[in-house]
C-alpha cells in the first residue's frame, strides 16, 4: 500500500474569478475544472461553494474554494507568513528570472532571488494572501541532495532532542545568510 501522488491541494480564496484570472496571467496556469454546489458532498452541510482547479504542470493540480457565506478568511496569527506557502518548480534560473520580471511588471511585489544552495527561489503573494514560491534547481542540486540525504536522520534526531538547529548542513544557507 503506497500513495501514488498528490491528487490536488486545495486552499480557500477570496474571489474565484479573480483567482483563476490571476493564476492564469501571472503563472500561466490553465483553468481546468469548476465544481459548485449548495451542499458539501462529504458532510451534507448546506453551504454554497465554488471549487476550482488549476493546472500546475506535470499532472499537478492546485485547487481553491470560494466560500461566500463564511466569515472572511484570515491567517493563523501564531504562524509567521513565510511558513505556509505553495511552492512550484520552474525549469531553470533563466525561467525564474523571467517570472520575476513578469510578476514585477504586473505590479506584484517579489522577494528574492533567495539562494537555498540546492535551489533558488522567489516569493510573492496571490490576491487571497497565500504566499507563493517559484523555485529552480541549482546545477549542483543532485550532489547537494546526496549530502543532505546522508545527514537527514541525524538532524531529525538532534532537533527532536534539542529543538535547536543542527549544524550538519549549515553550508546550505551560508552564502545567503552572509549577505
Amino acid at each position: 500500500m503506497k500513495i501514488e501522488k498528490i491528487h490536488h491541494v486545495a486552499y480557500r480564496c477570496k474571489d474565484a474569478k479573480e483567482t483563476v484570472e490571476w493564476y492564469g496571467k501571472m503563472l500561466n496556469m490553465d483553468f481546468i475544472l469548476a465544481i459548485a454546489e449548495d451542499k458539501v458532498p462529504s458532510t451534507h452541510e448546506p453551504d454554497p461553494y465554488m471549487h476550482l482547479f488549476l493546472d500546475a504542470g506535470d499532472g499537478n493540480v492546485l485547487a481553491f474554494f470560494e466560500l461566500p457565506t463564511k466569515p472572511e478568511m484570515g491567517r493563523d496569527p501564531n504562524t509567521p507568513e513565510w511558513v505556509q506557502h505553495i511552492a512550484f518548480k520552474v525549469k531553470d534560473r533563466d525561467t525564474l528570472i523571467e517570472f520575476k520580471e513578469h510578476l514585477e511588471a504586473n505590479g506584484v511585489d517579489v522577494l528574492g532571488v533567495t539562494d537555498h544552495s540546492i535551489f533558488h527561489s522567489i516569493y510573492f503573494f496571490d490576491p487571497s494572501g497565500h504566499r507563493v514560491e517559484l523555485a529552480c534547481p541549482d546545477p549542483e542540486e543532485e550532489a547537494m541532495l546526496a549530502r543532505l540525504d546522508d545527514v537527514k536522520w541525524d538532524m531529525l534526531e538532534e532537533w527532536s532532542r534539542t529543538k535547536k538547529a543542527p549544524q550538519h548542513a549549515d553550508w546550505l544557507h551560508a552564502k545567503e545568510l552572509e549577505k
